[in-house]
């Protein structure tokens, strides 16, 4: 049965040691694994602008002896006269496996319905899940574990990266704090969804509106851009309305003192994180950034051996 990744709970949790494990293992000997070779082909389709996606997922598939085919849906058919469906159909017959960045999340299960090929969420409205991948090995990496880890997220909480933190971070085992005004909260069903992990593996979600007792002794800071592509026109509203959750070195002081603070890029500096906090020591961002790499050829290679 083919497996796909389109949110961070389509794989359980002993799934996601095992593929951060791999990383590991992949960022220690980077040509160890040529599942790709022949060369095969992963198309990697773009709606919204790109860097670190399109660099490591390109970078990644020749890593793995794969030849990566990029798509811009500007000059494609797909999104205008061709379903995800049809497109997916397509792909299949030329392609090992398709990772697609863009908006709604139906789009993603659409093509991951019609197609016997891996699909992979490359960030979509909902999700991140690449992004937690690469976080969650940034962090086991600076502190040595995952699990009883406390990780505060501050802003956007109904943000695509607030909801992956929510079911990702819990599946880890860790304690994740949400802090944002209640009109920002997480959606109803992510936080169900969240609650029914961490009964399984021991961690917790807890939604907060106070930044102060979010930052409280956590492990991990976390923060976000407040006005994400596609939502340029609420700047101004998110500004008012997030300002109190910028991450400040104020912020960074209420935290354990060994705290580090992750950002997945690209940042606002002096909006959502002050630049003193983002280019200062506690910040792990470019060993963040670089893991995306190897969190995502270690996903690429997982999903083909489930085939």
């Amino acid at each position: 049965m083919t497996r796909h990744f389109l949110r961070d709970d389509d794989i359980t949790p002993a799934e996601q040691a095992e593929i951060l494990d791999l990383a590991a293992r992949l960022k220690k000997d980077r040509w160890a694994d040529k599942s790709l070779a022949g060369p095969q082909t992963v198309a990697v389709i773009f709606d919204k602008s790109s860097t670190r996606t399109r660099v490591s997922f390109a970078v990644g598939i020749a890593d793995l002896g794969g030849s990566p085919l990029i798509i811009s849906t500007a000059s494609s058919q797909l999104g205008g006269k061709e379903t995800p469906a049809d497109t997916a159909r397509v792909l299949e017959r030329q392609v090992a496996a398709i990772v697609w960045r863009t908006y709604a999340q139906s789009g993603l299960e659409e093509m991951a319905q019609n197609t016997i090929v891996p699909v992979v969420n490359a960030l979509s409205d909902d999700f991140h899940p690449c992004q937690l991948l690469a976080d969650l090995l940034t962090i086991r990496e600076h502190k040595g574990k995952l699990a009883g880890l406390t990780l505060s997220f501050f802003g956007d909480g109904r943000s695509n990266m607030s909801h992956s933190y929510a079911l990702a971070g819990v599946m880890a085992g860790m304690h994740v704090r949400i802090a944002s005004p209640e009109s920002y909260a997480p959606r109803e069903d992510v936080v169900a969804d969240a609650d029914r992990i961490a009964r399984e593996t021991g961690g917790s979600l807890t939604l907060l509106t106070d930044p102060v007792e979010a930052a409280a002794g956590a492990d991990v800071i976390v923060t976000d851009t407040w006005v994400s592509m596609g939502k340029e026109e609420e700047k101004l509203a998110r500004l008012r309305d997030l300002g109190a959750y910028k991450v400040t070195q104020e912020t960074m002081s209420l935290a354990d003192p060994e705290a580090i603070f992750i950002h997945c890029l690209p940042a606002d500096r002096g909006y959502e994180v002050d630049a003193d906090v983002i280019d200062g020591p506690q910040s792990v961002i470019w060993d963040e950034a670089e893991n995306r790499l190897h969190a995502q050829k270690a996903l690429l290679v997982w999903l083909l051996r489930q085939a």
